[in-house]
């Protein structure tokens, strides 16, 4: 129990004033992460469905081009088109949050004279094939982006969550409590003193 003084109320005041304002700051952040939150949902989930578009696509024409082409054939025009992308993870922050992103030196997407290979003596069904595989492979480098600042956005927003339901619901209303324990205790030793005050100048 805080020994009931002025010097204790005025500092359960202060601490009561700063939680307040603490709580002001939390909600502040919070509805800033919640924005950031929904606008990255947007293209996060049209990475998504990019994906499940071009890949039914894809397939397709990679099962034509196989009957056309040849194992073989395919198998060597893959090798011609290696490469190194030169991806790296980089470190971003968004409002103090640290995630991590993907960056990629060059797009995964070319067109046919830059693949390495004479596309003028393929079929139309294998460049829509590799042209379909690109995409998928751009939007899934996109997608990687989005899923790490999504999880660390989400994270970030259940903890704050947290930390403003404690200070709401359990600080803040016990701050209170012992203002008013104090501030009615103080009032009736005042009252007393003043009752006895008044009796001895009746006396």
């Amino acid at each position: 129990m805080i020994h009931p003084t002025r010097t204790n109320l005025l500092l359960l005041k202060d601490k009561a004033h700063s939680v307040a304002n603490g709580i002001a700051i939390l909600k502040a952040r919070r509805q800033a992460l919640i924005r950031e939150f929904l606008n990255t949902t947007k293209p996060f989930l049209r990475s998504r469905e990019n994906i499940q578009a071009n890949y039914g696509r894809a397939i397709s024409e990679l099962t034509i081009s196989r009957e056309r082409e040849g194992r073989e054939g395919i198998e060597s025009i893959a090798l011609v088109t290696q490469r190194d992308m030169g991806m790296e993870i980089i470190k971003r922050s968004i409002w103090g949050l640290k995630y991590r992103d993907v960056l990629t030196h060059e797009s995964p997407l070319r067109s046919p004279a830059e693949r390495g290979y004479d596309y003028t003596s393929t079929t139309p069904h294998l460049e829509e094939c590799i042209s379909g595989f690109e995409k998928i492979l751009d939007a899934m480098l996109e997608l990687a982006s989005f899923e790490s600042k999504l999880k660390r956005l989400g994270a970030e927003i259940l903890l704050m969550t947290r930390k403003i339901r404690v200070l709401e619901e359990r600080v803040f209303p016990d701050l209170k409590v012992k203002i008013r324990a104090i501030a009615q205790y103080i009032g009736e030793r005042e009252r007393e003193g003043h009752y006895r005050l008044k009796k001895f100048k009746e006396l």
